[in-house]
């Protein structure tokens, strides 16, 4: 992916029915961290792609979720892993980092499956 995308261009569309934004949010997140998991997107990729400070700010103050902003802020942190830590701890730690995003995302669609 060569250019950003924009949370905020892509969930004000989404902001017709209550809680949308949040669970396509949600969707779009579990799209990138299966793109990371397999390789398809590396975390540097990631980050200017989707975990970049636009996208964070637009997270914490219109969606206003603190579920959302933890996605977010494992996001920010991912490629910070291969840089602090040695090889093969680092690839651990990403697998667990990618597990807690997963799983906080899940708990954002079944909260909008409650609410509907």
């Amino acid at each position: 992916m060569a250019h950003s995308m924009s949370l905020q261009a892509i969930l004000t569309a989404s902001n017709t029915v209550p809680g949308q934004p949040l669970a396509l949010f949600a969707l779009l997140t579990l799209g990138i961290l299966e793109s990371l998991a397999h390789g398809l997107l590396s975390t540097t990729d990631a980050l200017r792609v989707f975990f970049h400070a636009e996208n964070c700010l637009f997270v914490r103050k219109h969606l206003r979720d603190k579920t959302a902003d933890a996605v977010m802020s494992h996001g920010v942190q991912l490629p910070d892993l291969f840089e602090a830590l040695p090889t093969a701890e680092a690839q651990r730690e990403f697998q667990r980092e990618l597990a807690t995003m997963r799983a906080l995302c899940l708990k954002l669609l079944e909260q909008k499956r409650l609410v509907a």
